[in-house]
Formats: C-alpha cells, sequence, structure tokens
C-alpha cells in the first residue's frame, strides 16, 4: 500500500513525494497510514521509511527515534475534506452524479495520475454523504498486485493510477470518473438514478453560486468588482452545508417515521420506509427508494433513531430549518446568508480553539535531494521506539480529554413528515383524477403501452386521493367480470405497480 506502484529503481535523483494510505481493517475501523516516498544512492541500500525526512537530510539535532514514538502516540483527529478540490477536478453536474450513485449503492473508481489527488477525492465524496456513512470497501488508493478487487460484487469507492486505465476500462458494472481529465463514464447496463426535483436544481444552483460567483452577473453590462471567493477552507465548508442542507429536505420528518419496538439492552427501531415515501409524495421516486433501502441508510436509522442522544449541527437543521430553506429556495442572497452560517458553525465545530499555535513541520532546504554527498537513512531502533511510545501513552492517559464531552439530550422530532413535491403538481380536481385513472386502465386492457407509459404516472400521482383509489377497484372490477380478462407480463406489471401504489 505505500508503494501502489511496485518499488522501482531511478537512474536520476527525484523530489521526495507523498499522499495518504486508507486501510480498512475486518471490524471497519479505518487506519491512515502518510507515506513519503524519496531516493538515495543504491550503495548500502536499505528497505526503509522515511518518516522524518527533513531531520534526515538536513542532519538536525533530533532523535529520529523520539520523533517517531511522538508520532505513533499522539491524536490526530481526522482530516476536514477536499471537497472544492473536487468539484474542481470533475465540475458540479459530475460530482452530483457521483454523489447519487454512491447514495444508490454503485461501484465508484477513481482514476488520476496523482495518489494524493486519488485520496482526496475519495475523502471528499465520502463526506458529501453526511449524516450517513459510507460502510462498503473504501480503498482510496488500491496497489497494482490487488486490481482484482475491482471484480468485487459489492459497492465500492476505490482509485486508482491512470497507468491502470485501459485495464479498468473494461469493467462493465463500474462509474469511472477521470479526475485529470474531468469526465465520468457511466456503462449502459446502470440506470443512474437522480434527486427528485426540484431538489437536484436548488443543490445545483447553491454550487454554482458558491463555486462560480461570478457566473450569476456574467451578463451585467456593468458588473460589480470581482466577487472573491470564500477562503479555501470555508468553501469547504460551505460545499459541505449545501448539502447538509439537502439532506435535511430530503430526511426531513424521518423521526415521526421511526418505531422504537425495544429500549433494553439495546434499543431495536423500525424506519417505516413506505409511510415515510407515501407521505412525502415520492413513492415512484426511485433515487430515495434506493437511499432507504441502503446500507448507509440502516445504519443512520440505528444510529441516530435513539430518542436520547448527543446531537449535532444535523439535527438542529432537520428539526428547525427545513421551513426556512424553503423559504428562502428562490431567493440567492438569502440562501448564501444561511449556508455561510451553516459553514461557520462547521468551522467552529472542527476548530473549537482557533487562537491556538500550531508548530509547522519544517521544510528541507531547498534543493536537499540533489545533493551528492547524502549519508544513508539510518537503521531506526525498534526497541528505544516501543519504550518512547510507551512513555507517551502514559503521559496521556493522565492528561485532561482534548475534546469535548458531548451531552445527551432528547432528540428534537422537528415538523412531521411534509410532501418534498411542488403542490401545483399533485393538485387535481375529483372529476380529472377519476378521468386519469380510467383512461389508463383502459390503455392497459388495450395493450396500448405507449399511451399507458404516458398516463401512469399522472394516474399514480392521482391514486393519492381516495375516490381514486375507489374509481381503480370498480374499474378493475368492470374487467375481470366471469375472470375472463387475461393479461401479459407488461400489462400484469402496470396493474401491479396501480394496486401497489393504492394499498401504499
Amino acid at each position: 500500500f505505500c508503494q501502489p506502484g511496485g518499488w522501482q529503481l531511478s537512474r536520476e535523483r527525484k523530489q521526495p513525494t507523498f499522499f495518504v494510505v486508507v486501510l480498512t481493517d475486518i471490524d471497519s475501523d479505518r487506519h491512515y497510514c502518510s507515506c513519503l516516498t524519496f531516493y538515495e544512492a543504491e550503495i548500502n541500500l536499505q528497505a526503509c521509511l522515511g518518516l522524518i525526512y527533513t531531520v534526515y537530510v538536513d542532519s538536525l539535532n533530533v532523535s529520529l527515534e523520539s520523533l517517531i514514538a511522538n508520532l505513533c502516540a499522539c491524536l490526530v483527529p481526522a482530516a476536514g475534506g477536499s471537497q472544492n478540490l473536487l468539484f474542481v477536478f470533475s465540475g458540479i453536474q459530475n460530482v452530483l452524479s457521483l454523489f447519487c450513485a454512491v447514495l444508490t449503492e454503485n461501484k465508484v473508481l477513481f482514476h488520476s495520475a496523482s495518489f494524493q489527488r486519488l485520496s482526496d477525492a475519495c475523502r471528499a465524496l465520502e463526506s458529501l454523504m453526511f449524516p450517513l456513512k459510507y460502510s462498503y470497501p473504501y480503498i482510496p488508493i488500491l496497489p497494482a498486485q490487488l486490481l482484482e478487487v475491482l471484480s468485487s460484487p459489492t459497492p465500492f469507492i476505490i482509485g486508482v493510477h491512470s497507468v491502470f486505465k485501459t485495464d479498468v476500462h473494461e469493467l462493465l458494472d463500474v462509474i469511472i470518473a477521470d479526475l485529470d481529465g474531468g469526465t465520468i463514464k457511466i456503462p449502459e447496463c446502470i440506470h443512474l438514478s437522480s434527486l427528485p426535483e426540484p431538489l437536484l436544481h436548488q443543490t445545483q444552483a447553491a454550487l454554482s453560486l458558491i463555486l462560480h460567483p461570478d457566473l450569476e452577473v456574467a451578463d451585467h453590462a456593468f458588473p460589480p468588482p470581482r466577487t472573491a471567493l470564500s477562503h479555501s477552507k470555508m468553501l469547504d465548508k460551505e460545499v459541505r452545508a449545501v448539502f447538509l442542507r439537502l439532506f435535511a429536505q430530503l430526511f426531513q420528518g424521518y423521526r415521526s417515521c421511526l418505531q422504537l419496538i425495544r429500549i433494553h439492552a439495546e434499543p431495536v427501531i423500525h424506519f417505516h420506509k413506505t409511510a415515510f415515501l407515501g407521505q412525502r409524495g415520492l413513492v415512484e421516486n426511485d433515487f430515495l427508494t434506493k437511499v432507504l433501502n441502503g446500507m448507509a441508510f440502516a445504519g443512520f436509522v440505528s444510529e441516530r433513531g435513539p430518542p436520547y442522544r448527543s446531537c449535532d449541527l444535523f439535527d438542529e437543521v432537520v428539526a428547525f430549518e427545513v421551513e426556512r430553506i424553503k423559504v428562502e429556495e428562490n431567493n440567492p442572497m438569502k440562501m448564501i446568508k444561511h449556508v455561510r452560517e451553516l459553514a461557520e458553525q462547521l468551522f467552529k465545530n472542527e476548530n473549537p480553539n482557533p487562537h491556538m499555535a500550531f508548530q509547522k513541520v519544517p521544510r528541507p532546504t531547498e534543493g536537499s535531494h540533489l545533493r551528492v554527498h547524502i549519508l544513508p537513512f539510518p537503521k531506526i531502533n525498534e526497541t528505544r521506539v516501543q519504550e518512547l511510545i510507551q512513555e507517551n501513552l502514559a503521559k496521556n492517559q493522565n492528561a485532561p480529554p482534548a475534546s469535548r464531552v458531548e451531552k445527551k439530550c432528547v432528540v428534537p422530532a422537528g415538523p412531521p413528515v411534509v410532501s418534498i413535491m411542488d403542490k401545483v403538481t399533485t393538485v387535481f380536481n375529483s372529476a380529472q383524477r377519476l378521468e386519469v385513472v380510467r383512461n389508463c386502465i383502459s390503455f392497459i386492457f388495450e395493450n396500448k403501452t405507449l399511451e399507458t407509459e404516458k398516463t401512469l404516472p399522472a394516474a399514480l400521482r392521482a391514486l393519492k386521493g381516495k375516490a381514486a383509489r375507489q374509481c381503480l377497484t370498480d374499474e378493475l372490477g368492470l374487467h375481470v367480470q366471469q375472470n375472463r380478462a387475461i393479461l401479459d407480463h407488461q400489462q400484469f406489471d402496470y396493474i401491479i405497480r396501480m394496486m401497489n401504489c393504492t394499498l401504499q
């Protein structure tokens, strides 16, 4: 994993390179490994790991064993994502396609000539899923010897070096993203479900305002002075805030569809998916149906279902902010203001002590890798490193906790489930509803497939009304008098979809 392309000899001196590897163990815990690769002359070549390259190359008066022990014993918080970089590499539309692909449990493969870019892209895509957690194979940098993993039947997020792109393009059921060219390839056999409208359009618009602020005034005869992009760290949080708002709208009212079956010893919680989809007006929406049936949502229900637990920013937004989001959806200035408020909260949560000074890692002197006379990297005294690690761990156990202690509270339920669709699209008067249902059933029994396909969505929406459901049973009764109706597979499927919608 430290050398994904294998160990290589070079005829010339090369710059040191750096990237981060993520390993997932059998318990789904992740281990992060920083890989700094540098070149030595072949004389007295050691297989060795240059963790502290600057100290070695500049012969600083510090014990390498002490530095390695300090690194191994210190508690490092998880790094923030590189969401805005992912959008720079791939563009808004492509990232949203990858986002939908991951949420609907498709296989996603990145390739790039840069190992660090692969790490950043995989981490960014995963972090956009918050409050959901990715539970399938996650391998930002796949070594050459393990390319057969790409044929696994499970969904995954994997990154490979571009030297293998000819091999990966033969995969038939994998969505492939080229981070260097900014393109994605979706195989014909994959039907990629999209976010329901109007959420898709709203998310695209919000991301465009944040990532391309000049676009809105591009046609103005007298545009204002160039709009400055947010500071890169805040821009990253603003992108995450857009997706936090999106999930709050998608899952609004989810708590009203939770059923607590047992509290002791461990809570057992069931989520009523059919009720949730029906009340949201999304029974026929395959995107949300796939999300609710996925492993990530099952983990979401298990983790966030209990009524008494520690709460976070998502709990606040889904309970108290969704109505505000809806009111402000057609006002870009108010929407940006809310996004920036959420971004500030995300930044404060991840940087609780902004004024604390951090010691930066010293850089090696310019051109140090080109020196002719460099002492070979020394062998590390493993026993001494272990002794120092144990000393550091003993000190850490007596130190006060570095992170805030999370307080538990009753989780706010928020407003009940409401339809996600625009009200205009679901308003029928009673006579129209009945006519739509009658026409659709007639087209089905007359085997007019084209007309059926055109009228079926409207008929399924109409079946939300009680009179239309009664009409369906009456019409079917007329067609099956004396059990003479015989349907082919397609006709039967249409009828079942209507009956299923009625029952839901």
